[in-house]
């Protein structure tokens, strides 16, 4: 089965908004495991509009599924990674100015740098993925780094899916292949939501894990937390 890691970010903007700890981000992680939920996700970036630096801290000890920590390497995030050790770290090469992550890591260009971070983290028994594109050149530069897996980027998906495209998940069909050809594990996030995610999972193969927050967290507005995420649950089954 497919696990479901939970983006717990948005809840964070809406705590950011008024200031204070309501709605709380610890809170919303140990309802959100009680539900079924089988990780937590944060994405702290350096403007801490969301996720903060703090906040991971205070999610550590409260964490008894599996916490995955993403964001781009850059020195201020690998210390709060290694100070904190979730069980995953995912890299993405987002700017520090980014809305959201808008590309996966080219992994032939920036080898040498995500080859050091990657084993940084690694000999500290933090399993590695990277964000990437569907790109076959790219999944076979991201086995060169010696990464656990990789994270499959599906903006164009999702796009595609609300087109009635359906052929638009072939690339992330083969990709996944391939990545398991290779020894990778395969986790996928970005834009997937109630409405796609039982196809998508459907059609690509080996898919360990999918992180959803967004789409997730605005669907729960209309029908709940717990329904919502019984809900994924039962999609992915």
């Amino acid at each position: 089965m497919t696990k479901l890691s939970v983006n717990i970010n948005k809840i964070a903007t809406l705590r950011n908004a008024r200031g204070g700890d309501f709605p709380s981000v610890t809170k919303a992680a140990i309802d959100i495991q009680s539900f079924g939920a089988e990780g937590i996700t944060v994405h702290p970036r350096p403007d801490e509009r969301h996720i903060r630096y703090a906040d991971i801290a205070a999610l550590k000890p409260i964490i008894t599924t599996e916490f995955n920590i993403e964001g781009n390497p850059i020195p201020q995030f690998i210390d709060l990674v290694l100070a904190n050790k979730p069980h995953q770290v995912t890299l993405v090469p987002d700017a520090e100015d980014a809305i959201t992550s808008n590309a996966g890591w080219d992994t032939i260009k920036h080898a040498d740098f995500l080859k050091e971070v990657i084993q940084e983290f690694k000999n500290n028994g933090i399993r590695t993925s990277i964000f990437i594109d569907t790109d076959l050149k790219l999944i076979t530069g991201a086995a060169a780094l010696e990464v656990d897996r990789i994270e499959l980027y599906t903006e164009a998906f999702a796009h595609e899916y609300t087109l009635g495209n359906l052929a638009a998940v072939k690339p992330y069909t083969e990709a996944a292949e391939l990545a398991h050809k290779l020894g990778l594990g395969i986790n996928a996030g970005h834009d997937l939501s109630l409405d796609n995610i039982a196809f998508f999972k459907q059609e690509v193969p080996y898919l360990d894990e999918v992180s959803i927050g967004h789409a997730l967290i605005a669907e729960s507005l209309y029908y709940g937390l717990q329904n919502v995420v019984s809900m994924y649950l039962n999609k992915l089954k």
